[in-house]
């Protein structure tokens, strides 16, 4: 339980296009619920079966640029084409609320985002192999293969900054990168620092107790 005082943690999660990344966070939020994910804002086109607000906050690009303008984003990127971005405002307000939040963006934030959060934990989710990516994009049916290539060529450029997180899972096994996800969330969650305003009332009874 989150005691007065307690400052969430803002968990940062990357990987290239076809890594599993959405699937696993979605996996992740179901079963620990002390954790938010921020819904970004985005100029791309609403695909079949997304929502407004729930997977992505979608904007024409001249209100993506506006809100540019304005300094409303922690981070953002141009990535094939379109706009995306995180509400620094929900971020941090969340973040002083004690809960524990998940940004779901590609490197170029990330950087963005480490700069400016130094105390954010940074997680890097690759597929087991390029033939494995491959497949799993060309396996999807909903892109053309020109763009299958692109995605790939983008891919490579993504996973040279994979050394730059704080992390690496490796999804071959879904429930094995997924439980590591959960080792990761829950040891930043036994810190020192955590425990220590979770459980001041016990440790100052426990030293007294001596």
């Amino acid at each position: 339980m989150r005691q007065a005082g307690e400052q969430g943690t803002l968990f940062v999660i990357s990987a290239p296009s076809g890594a599993g990344k959405t699937s696993l966070v979605s996996a992740l939020l179901d079963r620990d619920e002390a954790l938010s994910v921020s819904v970004s804002h985005t100029t791309r086109p609403m695909r079949e079966g997304e929502r407004d607000g729930v997977n992505y906050h979608f904007v024409t690009r001249e209100a993506f640029e506006a809100m540019i303008a304005r300094g409303d984003f922690l981070e953002h990127a141009e990535v094939f084409g379109n706009y995306y971005g995180t509400s620094q405002v929900w971020v941090r307000e969340a973040l002083a609320q004690g809960r524990d939040v998940i940004l779901e963006i590609d490197w170029q934030g990330a950087e963005q985002v480490r700069r400016l959060m130094s105390g954010c934990v940074s997680i890097f989710i690759v597929p087991p192999s390029a033939d494995v990516l491959r497949n799993r994009l060309t396996g999807r049916g909903t892109d053309a293969p020109e763009v299958v290539e692109r995605r790939l060529r983008e891919a490579a450029e993504e996973c040279r900054h994979a050394v730059e997180f704080d992390y690496l899972v490796v999804n071959d096994a879904f429930e094995v990168a997924l439980a590591d996800l959960q080792a990761i969330v829950r040891s930043h969650r036994l810190r020192m620092p955590v425990q220590q305003v979770r459980h001041q009332a016990l440790l100052a009874g426990l030293c007294e107790s001596a």
